[in-house]
């Protein structure tokens, strides 16, 4: 499988999803749904420091009966965050991901934040590789 850096250039960067911590959950989720996306990481300047979720919505604010716009991302965002260098294989991250259970990993190099790679990425990434092999087995058997 191909290195992470691969899945970054083929997805749009550009829009690099991160966030404030002193953002209100209710402006994090309107991100959120702006953006499209499940996950952003939780940044201070350049620097990593969580990563919030539609699942620490759930579990962190809307179980508990907090209000969106009066809680913060730092309140609730999952400090505990697992990264990948960008050298790192797509089977790898998938397998750490399974085994962790979450959908969503920063791509780190050093102390430069690179991205971020969903379990969708991964999954396009395999599909793809499996079409390709296909495609190839079908051409060598037709001749």
């Amino acid at each position: 499988m191909k290195p992470v850096a691969q899945l970054l250039k083929a997805n749009d960067q550009s829009k690099f999803l991160r966030v404030a911590p002193d953002v209100s959950v209710f402006g994090a989720l309107e991100l959120l749904s702006n953006l499209g996306v499940g996950a952003l990481m939780v940044m201070e300047g350049d620097r990593l420091i969580g990563i919030f979720s539609e699942r620490d919505y759930c579990r962190k604010v809307a179980l508990k009966g907090r209000n969106s716009k009066e809680t913060t991302v730092a309140d609730i965002m999952t400090a505990e965050v697992f990264t990948v260098a960008s050298t790192t294989g797509t089977r790898v991250c998938m397998a750490l991901m399974n085994e962790k259970h979450f959908r969503h990993l920063p791509v780190v190099d050093g102390d430069k934040v690179l991205g971020l790679i969903s379990m969708r990425d991964i999954m396009a990434d395999v599909i793809a590789e499996h079409e390709f092999t296909i495609n190839q087995l079908e051409t060598y058997v037709s001749g």
